[in-house]
């Protein structure tokens, strides 16, 4: 299996591992409200199993995001240039494992572990939108990748829409949908990079 497509295949997992593991752990939690209450109060101080949804749900998702931001800069950039594109994915899977390693405190919000954890949350969506804002720029220089030009930048707009749903009577809704499209990002350009073929170099006879 050549290079790009192991590291497709790491992307395409990223949205699995984090919807499975979402879904079990509030599964066995059943006063979590999926409408009232945010993603990171499944690994909250006080959550019970804290540490599984931490480690796997933030932390290891987002080693697998920084490791994935590499595989697509290889292939999308491989003279080495769009920099900005390649650090911004690779800072937002960074700060996601960082919001794993501090749980939230909800109930101190001046905490320092809440103030760290927040940190990586929003530190994660920033970088993200610095590497979905910036990778289009690179994708023209590519015949395979202008395709993902224009559902990039739609599921990036629509991921920050998502966050006027984050009031009302279900602030849990707006969080939810602008993870969905995130993960959609992410899993859509790791199946383009697992579906391109080898470019293979000509030999002299």
């Amino acid at each position: 299996m050549k290079q790009s497509k192991r590291y497709g295949l790491i992307g395409i997992s990223i949205p699995i591992i984090f919807v499975v593991t979402y879904l079990i752990m509030s599964t066995i939690r059943p006063e979590y409200s999926h409408l009232h209450k945010a993603i990171s109060e499944l690994g909250s101080l006080d959550a019970p199993n804290k540490w599984w949804w931490n480690i796997i749900g933030y932390i290891t998702v987002g080693a697998l995001i920084s490791i994935f931001a590499i595989g697509l800069s290889k292939n999308v950039n491989p003279n080495g240039k769009g920099k900005l594109a390649f650090w911004g994915l690779f800072l937002s899977g960074i700060f996601m494992s960082l919001s794993g390693i501090f749980p939230g405190d909800f109930d101190d919000r001046t905490s320092m572990t809440m103030i760290l954890h927040t940190i990586g949350s929003l530190g994660s969506f920033l970088f993200f939108l610095i590497a979905a804002f910036s990778y289009p720029k690179q994708f023209k220089k590519s015949d395979y990748w202008k395709k993902a030009i224009n559902p990039s930048l739609i599921l990036t707009i629509l991921s920050i829409v998502s966050g006027f749903l984050r009031t009302g009577n279900t602030p849990g809704l707006g969080q939810r949908i602008g993870f969905g499209f995130y993960f959609l990002w992410i899993g859509y350009l790791a199946f383009l990079l697992f579906k391109q073929e080898e470019i293979k170099t000509p030999t002299n006879i």
